[in-house]
């Protein structure tokens, strides 16, 4: 009996042991990390925003933090870029991204710590810069999950790839990336997340969907040439504003008229220049258009359709074929964001378990934004989930309904998350995402 009972008390020790030593749960870490680090953190990024392609100080701060906590980092990939690795025996190799770029846009939230910062753009023009797309908070949260992943060797095996990316924003850094050999110098990740801030979904929700969360976009530019004359005597010129409001009313009937009616896709002419003075017809105008779409086979009908309009409104016009209006395409296009089916619905069940049933948020999607990650997944193929973590207390969405003031927009000057929510949810989510790709 003695023999059973000392038995008995020693492996309770051993139990009581290992209990003591065991990682503390998720969320308290998340929590306790945050406030250590990531809160101050956070208003640095947000005080000191750069523009794309020159977010220098920004890269050099990331970088830095990331070496900081055992990653070995690669600095100036694809120019500002940075790829932090962190390997833990056998296992996959999987990326996290986050993007580093502000905009130029004078932040006027009325937060006691909003930006103030300027910067030369690379037009040579002053300007405000703000982070007014919420990526201040995906690279704090980037920090926290690196800092979260080391801290947790124990749980997972494989490679953690990070990615620190530049110019979001003009959809370059994604494929300037790619240009630098990426896969090849540091490997090809088997699978890809990200995560995006958002002011149009409640704090404390994700959003993930099978399908695509980000439209496909195109820069479109059509360059009209006419025949210039008096105001007074049209017919003896080619009007290029007539012959461009012409092809701006007939590219409104590309969507509703090539595509299927369920499936989504939007021409907008966002600019319009012609013409110097009251009396004179000028003899070129230039359309500035930008172009969404869900699928490849969905851009070429969009695509070829404004071809068609254009210059078949030049032909109306009696122009010869060699000054029918001429349509570019310019090399910022980027295919839609398409998340992996398996993948987004494995870490959705694991969220749901997780967090509890509701954490996912079903509202519609009614924009048709566009995002430069699947640059980075589309070609080679990558299982990859662009997920989306909520940025607005739900009492301001009340405040909006009864009447009051609306919620700023991404790009808006007045656009704000509440930090201290977004980065510890955006923690969580993608730890806990990677310990079920990752975990032992």
């Amino acid at each position: 009996m003695n023999l059973i009972r000392t038995l008995f008390l020693s492996l309770l020790a051993l139990a009581m042991q290992g209990s003591a030593h065991a990682a503390a749960p998720l969320s308290d870490a998340v929590s306790q990390v945050y406030y250590a680090k990531l809160k101050d953190l956070f208003l640095y990024f947000h005080q000191n925003p750069e523009l794309s392609t020159m977010e220098h100080q920004t890269s050099a701060r990331l970088a830095d933090e990331l070496a900081s906590l055992g990653y070995t980092v690669h600095r100036n990939v694809g120019g500002t870029g940075i790829v932090a690795l962190l390997e833990n025996g056998e296992g996959p190799l999987v990326m996290f991204r986050a993007d580093m770029d502000g905009l130029p846009v004078e932040e006027k939230s009325g937060l006691a710590y909003a930006s103030r910062a300027k910067q030369i753009d690379p037009n040579g023009n002053e300007v405000f810069v703000m982070h007014a797309c919420g990526h201040d908070v995906h690279i704090t949260s980037l920090v926290g999950t690196a800092q979260i992943m080391a801290e947790r060797r124990d749980e997972w095996q494989g490679t953690l790839m990070l990615i620190g990316q530049p110019a979001e924003e003009r959809v370059m850094g994604a494929a300037a990336m790619r240009a630098d050999n990426i896969w090849d110098r540091f490997g090809q990740p088997d699978y890809a997340m990200a995560f995006h801030v958002t002011s149009a979904m409640p704090t404390g929700m994700l959003g993930a969907s099978v399908d695509s969360p980000y439209s496909g976009a195109d820069t479109v530019d059509i360059y009209i040439t006419g025949v210039g004359a008096h105001g007074a005597s049209p017919h003896r010129g080619v009007d290029p504003i007539v012959l461009g409001s012409q092809i701006v009313m007939g590219l409104q009937t590309v969507v509703s008229r090539t595509l299927p009616p369920r499936r989504p896709g939007v021409i907008t002419v966002g600019a319009f220049h012609s013409g110097t003075k009251h009396n004179i017809i000028s003899d070129a105008a230039h359309l500035q258009l930008t172009v969404r779409s869900e699928s490849a086979s969905d851009r070429t009908l969009l695509l070829d359709g404004i071809r068609r309009v254009a210059e078949n409104m030049g032909r109306v016009a009696g122009l010869p074929e060699e000054l029918l209006p001429r349509v570019v395409v310019s090399n910022e296009s980027v295919p839609p964001t398409l998340n992996d089916k398996a993948l987004t619905e494995r870490i959705m069940a694991l969220w749901n378990g997780h967090f509890g049933e509701g954490v996912l948020f079903s509202g519609e999607r009614l924009g048709m934004g566009a995002e430069d990650f699947p640059i980075f997944t589309v070609d080679p193929y990558i299982p990859s989930l662009y997920f989306a973590v909520g940025g607005t207390p739900p009492e301001d969405f009340v405040t909006e309904q009864s009447g009051g003031a609306p919620v700023p927009s991404h790009h808006s000057p007045l656009f704000k998350v509440e930090p201290d929510a977004s980065v510890t949810l955006g923690v969580e989510a993608s730890v806990s995402a990677l310990l079920e790709l990752m975990g032992q």
